[in-house]
């Protein structure tokens, strides 16, 4: 079998090589790559393996035998798609070529398989005539090989789709033209053999012809050398009468061989002649079976279509009789229509007394709303009132500690005239001494030094001093005590007139929820009352529900009284709250003035230290121990 298969393969390569094609394909190895069974392919049917499908094989593939694996897979997966999409035919039981061995090790007999499901393509495509002649031209060996290759590949071959008896019978029919045509085949391999064998015949014929006129112009030389040939008693002349007729045999036969191959070669024209009629029948054949499997569609349609015929029929019958009932239906009819106007106007009534009770639902959400609206403003409004009251408290505390910052200064004046009554009689103790003890020279220099301490303007500083301080207490606590108390009473009627809305406010609010829970009472009355449709408990509703509406607006006023009421008392409070600035002020200035005046006390004190240091001990010898003890108590006060 590896033989045969061998010899089908270089029996193919053989026609491959008649495509003419670009990739080379002179031996088994060219073949392994896919290029050039690609190349072939696209020659048989350039519709199916156009260019698209040919760049997907790759051409560079060299020694790579995975590329060429993939090659080949693609080839082989063209090849059954054509079979299946074009041909119309399944390979069932023919065995599928093994891409690895001819990609890897160059497998002839797989190689095979694969060139005889190529010429299975070349000659069941439309341009099939024109590759069976090619197949005819090519020798006798290679012929013989191709058709068996042919006829077991349409062995395997069954249709894609088997259909009823028709397809039976086209299948039937193209076996018997099978069989025909390898019969018709088969003569023609006959009549050519014979042919085959007459051609060597006559080719020895004439060899022997050759050898016989050359033996016979041997015998003439020799003839013209000793006897005549004319003589028929000479040997020669017996020998020339014999090859003579030996001669006319052997051309009459030749004539005869000559006829007999021309009559064979009619004969295969002939056959030849039948073979296109049969395989014309044959496509004839298979347009039959076309329009046979048409034909089988049409009549499943209008067996269909019958059936529907015949439903339609039991329709119609079942239509007839309703159509007996009609009358009966029509007075249903009448009377469901008198039933539907009198619902009609029920529905209108209930729809009117509807859209009443929707109107009067929508005034109450605006009424909740305004109720929503009033409790935010009033809550806004116990927040600034809360505010104000944080407000006092902090001014209330302020003006504690500017209090308590004006009896400290006070008690700093007092003691601060003290210091400069205790100066004073310092002074008039000194000037007492320095006029008891020191000599008349001195007399002069100790009073000019008292001079110097309390001068005029000394005098009259303090008194200016002591009459303004005087003065500043006079006026700070009348100012004070009037301003605060004007504070406290403003501060006192604010935080009444606070609790007092707030009591109101609280009161305004229950009154708001009792409003509020019944006016959701009315409402749900008159869902009750649209349900029900009594003109006199909706008259009564409406009523009550004027009424606690009247009472809503009453409480809305009230609340904005009370709102224009804060908002009164609001710049009460800013006007409070710049007098307390102003009195701020007013202390932070009268802090200034105490401080300079306490800056002068100093300066005096110094320049009275200065002077009692300047004075001469050698001078004032007698009053150095006063002068030691008003040091003293200088330094302890």
């Amino acid at each position: 079998m590896n033989v045969d298969r061998i010899e089908l393969c270089e029996s193919l390569l053989t026609w491959v090589q008649t495509f003419g094609i670009q990739a080379p394909c002179t031996k088994i190895d060219d073949l392994t790559s896919g290029v050039a069974m690609a190349q072939v392919l696209q020659k048989i049917d350039q519709s199916w393996f156009d260019d698209t499908w040919i760049n997907r094989v790759k051409t560079e593939v060299g020694d790579n035998w995975r590329l060429k694996v993939s090659n080949l897979k693609k080839i082989l997966k063209g090849i059954l798609d054509y079979y299946h999409e074009v041909l119309g035919q399944q390979i069932a039981d023919f065995p599928l070529p093994d891409v690895n061995l001819i990609g890897e090790h160059s497998d002839a007999a797989e190689l095979g398989r694969m060139l005889q499901l190529i010429l299975g393509c070349a000659v069941n495509c439309e341009q099939k005539q024109e590759h069976i002649q090619t197949i005819m031209m090519m020798e006798e060996s290679v012929q013989h090989v191709v058709m068996a290759a042919i006829q077991e590949l349409m062995s395997k071959e069954t249709p894609a789709a088997l259909g009823n008896d028709a397809y039976l019978d086209l299948e039937r029919q193209l076996k018997k033209t099978t069989e025909e045509l390898n019969e018709a085949l088969a003569a023609k391999e006959e009549i050519a053999q014979r042919c085959h064998e007459l051609d060597m015949q006559v080719a020895a014929l004439q060899e022997e012809k050759s050898s016989l006129l050359a033996e016979n112009q041997i015998l003439m030389d020799r003839l013209n050398q000793s006897d005549s040939i004319e003589d028929p008693n000479s040997p020669a002349g017996r020998r020339h009468l014999q090859l003579q007729s030996q001669l006319e045999q052997l051309q009459e036969e030749t004539f005869r061989l000559e006829a007999a191959k021309d009559d064979f070669r009619i004969r295969c024209e002939e056959l030849e002649k039948e073979l296109i009629e049969l395989r014309e029948q044959n496509e004839e054949l298979t347009s039959l079976a076309d329009e046979a499997q048409t034909l089988k569609d049409e009549m499943d349609v209008l067996r269909h279509s019958s059936d529907k015929v015949g439903k339609l029929e039991g329709i119609v019958e079942v239509y007839k009789k309703k159509l007996e009932d009609l009358g009966d239906l029509r007075r249903q009819v009448k009377l469901l229509e008198e039933k539907n106007t009198m619902h009609m106007e029920n529905t209108v009534n209930l729809e009117e007394e509807l859209r009443k009770a929707n109107a009067a639902r929508a005034q109450l959400e605006t009424y909740k709303r305004q109720v929503v609206e009033l409790q935010n403003r009033l809550s806004e409004e116990s927040k600034k009132a809360d505010k104000m009251e944080f407000e006092y408290k902090r001014l209330k505390e302020k003006v504690d500690t500017l209090q308590k910052e004006k009896d400290r200064l006070r008690t700093e004046r007092d003691s601060l005239k003290e210091t400069i009554e205790e100066l004073r009689c310092v002074q008039v103790h000194q000037d007492q001494l320095t006029a008891g003890l020191t000599p008349l020279t001195s007399q002069e220099t100790s009073d000019s030094l008292a001079a110097e301490i309390v001068t005029p303007e000394i005098k009259e500083k303090l008194i200016r001093l002591q009459h303004e301080n005087k003065m500043l207490k006079i006026n700070q606590e009348g100012s004070d005590n009037e301003k605060i108390a004007l504070l406290q009473s403003l501060l006192e009627d604010a935080n009444r007139r606070k609790s007092e809305l707030e009591t109101e406010n609280r009161l305004a609010n229950q009154r708001v929820l009792e409003i509020q829970s019944q006016v959701e009472e009315l409402q749900k009355a008159l869902q009750d009352q649209g349900s029900r449709a009594e003109d006199a408990i909706s008259m009564l509703l409406k009523k009550k529900l004027e009424e606690h509406l009247e009472k809503l607006h009453e409480a809305h006023t009230e609340l904005q009284k009370k709102r224009a009421y804060i908002d009164d008392l609001e710049p009460k409070y800013n006007n409070s709250s710049q007098k307390i600035e102003e009195l701020q002020e007013s202390l932070r200035k009268k802090d200034e003035d105490m401080k300079q005046m306490e800056d002068r006390y100093k300066k005096y004190l110094e320049k009275a230290k200065s002077v009692i240091r300047t004075l001469d001990p050698k001078q004032n010898q007698g009053a150095a121990p006063e002068v030691q003890a008003l040091k003293n108590q200088l330094q302890e006060k």
